[in-house]
Formats: structure tokens, sequence, C-alpha cells
């Protein structure tokens, strides 16, 4: 892409040139004093294939009818240019008539070799005056470009807090799902020992006086609590068993599997009173074996359990299994199921998080898949502001006929300059490809289509983003 070009200026008489703007689709019913009054106060340029028209940080020239070629808006938001809107002959660009636009959202480029004619903004108000019909026109064209931001917009921001989310559940998927694997490879190789050390045993006859070892392989039924022991006193536990088998001539092989039980060593001193040699090592082979498959069996059932739990959060998240229309939506639910699925960051960040939904909570009447991008929105800004080990917490609460939801960080809170503008589309205090200045945009506007409200209160050490929702009728 080359860089900035104000273009080749065209000299056409006003005549020829109105004559080209009749032939314009959307000026094409215009009266022709208003032709002529466009023409006599536009500037007609070329721009070549591939150079910047408007740069982004540079005022909106004005109103341009593009006559010829083809011209784009690129973004560029830290990964690559992304093209988000395009024009091409017959249709119009740039700064229309009662639009509030001060700076385009990106680099306006000539895709192809492109001829514009340019209304420059200080005539924009005369050409109010002057040509109500061209107006009109260009309203309704500003009303459809609203539009089509918004839903360009909106796509772009699912998308990428789609991204996070996927990246954020990967990891919390991984772990369980590689515990099932790990685990299940291990049963195998477990049961065939634990179906061995029992065929051996049970060869060995064993007198009834000496079975009390089906006593100690009880204890795997209470396996310890997991952190019931620190690091230390599980090391020191280890080594007492190990200890203890080896000084009775068994296979320390097996100290693991039994330091996960709740086998104490005045059991095993029992057991010990009644078997010797080989009797004792093959009881006690038999009763790791069997207590090391039941753990890994409670492992795997732990791991898949984990999953479903998080298929289930992701499900009510997405509310995937609902019409796309408005119905009542339990506030509470959605909540816990936004924080479950970006429970990958809330470890990243080491947060303290407490959450607070008033029991009885009325539901809200609203479409559950888009007002959880409103939770996620804001409780992902939330984990961004705070640093490790910071609070954040998430509460709901009945107040009138209304439902409000707070969203609250002990982070380092919005200076009070950079407050007024947060709720601007493409305003971000983040560094380039961590913020795209939509986020918080599109919760005002997905807010306004559910009558919802937002503000927000922040200063040094806590910041509070309330959303206010109407109940919906019992």
């Amino acid at each position: 892409m080359s860089g900035y070009t104000s273009g080749q200026t065209i000299d056409l008489a006003p005549e020829e040139l109105a004559a080209r703007l009749k032939e314009h689709r959307i000026l094409a019913s215009v009266p022709p004093e208003e032709l002529a009054w466009v023409a006599a106060h536009g500037i007609l340029r070329r721009f070549e294939p591939d150079v910047v028209m408007a740069p982004h940080d540079q005022p909106v020239e004005g109103l341009i009818f593009v006559l010829s070629g083809h011209m784009a808006i690129y973004v560029d938001r830290g990964e690559g240019r992304h093209k988000v809107l395009e024009w091409r002959a017959g249709e119009v660009s740039g700064l229309l008539p009662y639009s509030r636009m001060k700076t385009p959202p990106g680099d306006t480029v000539a895709v192809e070799s492109t001829e514009a004619l340019t209304v420059s903004r200080e005539h924009l108000p005369e050409l109010i005056r002057r040509c109500p019909q061209v107006t009109a026109l260009l309203v309704h064209v500003m009303l459809d470009r609203a539009r089509l931001f918004t839903s360009t917009d909106l796509h772009d921001e699912k998308m990428k807090s789609l991204g996070k989310l996927a990246a954020g559940l990967a990891h919390e998927l991984n772990n369980p799902a590689s515990a099932v694997v790990r685990s299940a490879k291990l049963l195998v190789d477990g049961l065939v020992a634990a179906e061995t050390a029992s065929r051996e045993l049970g060869a060995a006859q064993l007198t009834p006086a000496q079975r009390n070892a089906e006593a100690v392989r009880s204890a795997c039924l209470a396996t310890r609590p997991s952190g019931a022991y620190s690091t230390i006193e599980a090391a020191d536990r280890m080594d007492a068993i190990t200890d203890w088998l080896e000084a009775h001539g068994a296979d320390a092989a097996i100290a693991g599997p039994l330091a996960d039980t709740a086998v104490t060593l005045p059991a095993l001193d029992r057991l010990a009173e009644t078997l010797d040699g080989r009797v004792l090592d093959l009881a006690l082979q038999w009763v790791a074996h069997g207590c090391a498959a039941r753990s890994l069996a409670r492992e795997i059932e732990t791991s898949a359990s984990r999953i479903y739990e998080l298929v289930s959060a992701v499900k009510g998240f997405t509310h995937m299994d609902r019409e796309t229309v408005a119905q009542s939506v339990d506030v509470g639910q959605d909540l816990a199921a936004t924080l479950t699925v970006l429970q990958a960051k809330v470890k990243a960040k080491s947060a303290n998080v407490g959450m607070n939904v008033e029991q009885g909570l009325p539901p809200v009447l609203a479409q559950g898949g888009e007002l959880n991008q409103v939770w996620v929105n804001l409780i992902d800004n939330a984990l961004d502001a705070i640093a490790a080990g910071g609070r954040l917490d998430v509460s709901a609460r009945r107040e009138g006929g209304k439902v409000v939801i707070r969203i609250a960080d002990d982070g380092p809170g919005i200076p009070p300059g950079v407050l007024p503008r947060i709720f601007d589309p493409f305003f971000t205090t983040k560094p380039i490809g961590q913020g795209t200045g939509l986020g918080l945009d599109i919760v005002r506007r997905l807010l306004n289509r559910h009558n919802g409200l937002i503000e927000v209160e922040s200063r040094p050490g806590r910041t509070v983003f309330s959303v206010t929702l109407p109940a919906a009728a019992k």
C-alpha cells in the first residue's frame, strides 16, 4: 500500500461535471439545479490503485461521490489489514449530512483507479439548505451505513470474543481431557496387575485368620481427600510407607498407590502379624493395585464430569439450543456460565472472584446469547484491569421492577479525562492488538436493544459497571 495522496485534480466544465453526476446512481433523480450546485462546489480527483485517499488519523475531508473505480476502508487492530467497508461507482462515502463522524475508523484506500467528487465539509450546511432532495437521499444512505457498521462491528467483536473464549476453553478442557486419556491408559495396566495379584493371592490359599488383607484393601474406599496433606506431610508419608515395605521385604514400588489411600502404618502392621514373606508381598500387591485401579477410575469420573460441566456452561452461555428471540433469561445462571468460560483467564490472573446473586431474582426478557456478549465484555475488561491476585465482584439484585447487575474490580480505575469517552466506538486505552475499541460501544448498543442502561463509576482501586434491565413480566 502506498502512502497518503490527495489525488490528481480533474478539470471539467460545470456542465460536464453535472452530466457525470446525473449518471450517478444516487443522484439520478435529483433536479438539475441541485446537481449544478454540487458540481460547482465539488472537486473531482483521480486516485491510483493502492494509495491512501484518507488516512485514519486525519479529519474526514468531506462528502465523497464515487464516479468510477473502487475504494475501501481498512482497519488494522494489530492483526494486519482488515477490510470493513467498500464503495464502488454510484455510491457515496465520506462525511454525510448530520453525521457526527470526525475521523474514519481506518485508512480509506483506492482498490483500483478511482474517480471521486469531494464536497468539502465546510459546504455541507449550505448543501442542506440549497439541495433538499440530495440531502434526503444522503440521510437514507447514512442510515443504511449506520446499520451496516453496527452489524459489521458486532460480527467482528463476536468473532474476537469467540476466539478468546475458544482459547480459554481449550486450556480448561485440555487438563481434564489429558487426565482421562492418561488415567485410562494406566487403568488398563492397573487392572491387569490387580487381576494377576488377585489370582496369585487366591492360589496362596490363605487361612481365615490371614484374610485381614481385605480390611486393608477396604481403605481404598476412603482415599485421602485432595489437599489433606501438605507437600511435606505427603513426602513424609511416602517415605514412611517405603521404609515399612523395605523393612518387611516387600516391593517398595507400590508405596505410591498405598500413600494415596487412607491406609495407616498400624493397619499394615496388623497385616504383617498374620502374613509374611511371599504371601505378605502378594497381599500388598493385591491391595496396592486394587487401590490404584479405583483411584484411576475416580480420576476418570472426575475429569469426565469436569468436561461435561464445561460443555454445559458453554451451551448455556451461547443459548445455542434456543431460538434467537427474546425469552425469559436467568441472569444469575448466565453470569455463572460466563465466569466458567472465562475461568482460564481468572486462573491466569490468580483473581479472587466473588459472586452474589439475590435469591429469587426475577428473569429478564432478552436474547440470551446477546446478553452474554455484554457479560463477557465487562468481565473480560475487569480481568484485564486488575493486577495479579486482584479482586473481581459480580452481583445481581432486584431494585424495584428492575434487575441490576454490577461488575466491580479493584484495578487502578479509569482516568477522569478518559471516562467520558469509554463508550465511543474505536476508542481504546489498550495497546495495539489488545483492544478494538468496540467492546463497550457494542455493550451499550446491545443493552439499548434490550431497553437496558449501563453506567460506570470509577476511582483508583474501585471501578463498577452497573447494568439495569427491566424484569420480565410475570
